[in-house]
């Protein structure tokens, strides 16, 4: 028996490949999504990991018909501030949380212990399967991810704006880096799928560096609808 078929979850929401393919799944399971939350920094611009500008996430929950919600926050109060939130999220229904996470065993001991502490239970609808695998199923659902951040030391920043395919991913692993990205060496963000309603277009502007990863500025958001 599925434990989520029929439950209300939130997705812990990056905007990039692997939380979008766990809301996939999670959907296919037959649970009801009701919130994407996306932890964003201290000033509200962008996403806290990412850098994804809120106009970005906005387009994609419109895309997706999910609704967006947001929290502000710095590392340093990251957990209590996303605690507070998803304890709403409870108050609201909803049960569980979907999180994108592949294999390391701190991220799930994390998301667990956040969730159980406000009576949320924790799906995990990727992990322990082969990263390849993931991003086999990834491509061959008919999702696309423009890479939007890489890591300096790990990936050269001329990654920053390709389309995420099986030839940029050979040329990744070529770079010597495991190509799901679960360890940080790159971020994406998603554009289309077969959960969304209309492609998202996004617009490349500068590169950014922060916190030793090499951002690619992204606006210019417009609908773009399917035939």
């Amino acid at each position: 028996m599925n434990p989520i078929k029929g439950k209300q979850f939130f997705c812990s929401w990056s905007g990039g490949k692997d939380s979008c393919l766990a809301l996939y799944l999670a959907i296919q399971d037959g649970a009801i999504p009701k919130a994407l939350l996306t932890m964003l920094q201290e000033d509200g611009k962008r996403s806290r990991a990412h850098g994804l500008p809120v106009s970005v996430l906005q387009q994609q929950a419109m895309a997706l018909r999910i609704p967006l919600v947001t929290c502000r926050s710095s590392w340093d109060n990251y957990e209590r501030h996303f605690s507070d939130t998803i304890s709403e999220f409870r108050k609201e229904g909803i049960e569980y949380g979907v999180f994108g996470d592949i294999d390391l065993e701190a991220h799930l001991e994390w998301v667990e212990r956040v969730c159980s502490s406000v009576h949320i239970q924790s799906y995990e609808p990727l992990w322990k399967t082969p990263r390849r695998d993931l991003l086999d199923k990834f491509f061959k659902l008919g999702f696309k991810a423009t890479v939007i951040a890489v890591k300096q030391g790990a990936l050269d920043s001329s990654f920053l704006g390709r389309t995420l395919n099986d030839e940029v991913i050979v040329k990744m692993e070529n770079a010597g880096i495991d190509a799901s990205g679960e360890e940080g060496e790159y971020h994406t963000v998603v554009t289309d799928g077969p959960i969304f309603r209309h492609a998202v277009a996004i617009k490349s502007e500068e590169h950014i560096l922060r916190e030793g990863y090499c951002f690619l500025d992204v606006s210019g958001i417009r609908e773009k609808k399917k035939c």
